[in-house]
């Protein structure tokens, strides 16, 4: 059972970050490529917007929130750094919200749940609950059984869900053929929806003891159906992918009621099946503790979802380590220095690469030039 994270020392309250932005002329989030920090983004800026401050946000995959230069302030979300961050032990989207609230402005509730989501937090305790509250003050919010989709198409949402990995995964014709066999209807009974849960469960579990625990994020979903989104669970999986993928269009779905819910579905779609191809061409490795998927990929973003779904569904080792040519993610159950580990291997290639993380999760950036192997051999020694 994984513990939870420490808090970094650098962690700011909602207290601290409110003052901060409360007399900012000009704030700038910058915020790892993930939906819990996407989503605590898109509360602080329509929270800022309230508040008349000037805001930008910037989403990358290997964030570095430098302090700000005079009077304007720098958040980092979901990154260490800046001159406040959100950072620690609860999902950076219920510090965003306990934030706004202490700046007088009431934050979308949905928004924020879709991105304790994708922290893997459950919807119906403490502070969440009472989003979940807020939220179906709001809109319908039904606890349904079956898949946790963004859209109400099942195949295509067994198909490029990134919140679980089984056969279908990244092939929308083989999950229509498994929905086929399976007898599932256009319009769906709950009873067919336990159907499915109950084949895919199978599927997803089949070879790894882990994924029996992991695969429940993906099933028993709050649906939503009068929303944006089909589940709140399925809108965080768009809105990790259009973090990971297509940043800017993540973004503007954040800030925006009218955001571009088209392209965000597009950037899931093409994030879920680049992750599920790159998995499925993955040269693996095991080692004492690390099991490590080299994959022909150079996006640190996608690295990320590729190794928190490989930790997941298929390493038997509690850390993982996905790499390409000149840029690497780390996974990992529990707290395990991934960020040190890092960025120490990046120094041992390349002194001018980058890094960034926690102890449960890294990624860098790299020139590689053939160091790939070196690369792998220091991420371990340094663990």
């Amino acid at each position: 059972m994984s513990t939870v994270p420490a808090v970094p020392e650098d962690a700011a309250d909602a207290g601290d970050v409110a003052a901060a932005l409360r007399e900012a002329p000009f704030v700038r989030v910058v915020a790892a490529a993930d939906g819990d920090a996407l989503a605590a983004s898109g509360v602080l800026a329509r929270a800022c917007r309230k508040r008349s401050i000037p805001f930008q946000v910037r989403v990358d995959p290997v964030p570095d929130p430098t302090p700000g230069e005079g009077d304007d302030i720098v958040v980092g979300v979901g990154a260490v750094g800046g001159d406040v961050a959100l950072v620690g032990a609860d999902p950076a989207s219920l510090v965003a919200v306990a934030t706004a609230r202490e700046l007088g402005v009431d934050p979308d509730p949905l928004l924020a749940l879709a991105g304790v989501a994708t922290a893997g937090r459950p919807l119906g305790a403490d502070a969440a609950g009472t989003l979940l509250d807020a939220t179906r003050e709001r809109t319908t919010v039904e606890r349904r059984p079956g898949l946790a989709t963004p859209t109400p198409d099942l195949a295509e949402g067994l198909a490029h869900s990134t919140l679980v990995r089984a056969p279908v995964s990244g092939d929308p014709e083989a999950a229509r053929t498994a929905l086929s066999r399976l007898g599932l209807p256009s319009e769906p009974t709950d009873e067919d929806r336990r159907r499915l849960a109950s084949w895919l469960a199978v599927e997803a579990t089949a070879s790894s003891a882990r994924a029996t625990e992991a695969v429940e994020r993906a099933l028993r979903p709050h649906a939503t159906p009068d929303a944006r989104f089909a589940t709140i669970e399925g809108f965080g999986d768009a809105l990790d992918a259009a973090a990971r993928e297509r940043p800017g269009t993540g973004i503007a779905l954040a800030i925006r009621d009218d955001g571009p819910v088209a392209g965000t579905l597009g950037a899931w779609r093409g994030h879920a099946r680049a992750v599920h191809e790159a998995l499925t061409a993955a040269t693996t490795g095991r080692y004492d503790g690390v099991f490590v998927a080299r994959v022909d990929e150079t996006d640190p973003g996608r690295l990320g979802t590729v190794a928190r779904l490989c930790r997941d569904f298929q390493s038997p080792e509690p850390v993982v380590l996905a790499v390409g040519e000149g840029a690497a993610a780390a996974a990992s159950v529990d707290d395990a220095r991934l960020a040190d580990a890092s960025r120490e291997a990046v120094r041992s290639v390349d002194g001018s690469g980058t890094s960034a993380g926690d102890a449960r999760r890294a990624t860098a950036r790299f020139d590689s030039d053939g160091e790939v192997s070196r690369f792998i051999t220091a991420f371990r020694e340094a663990l």
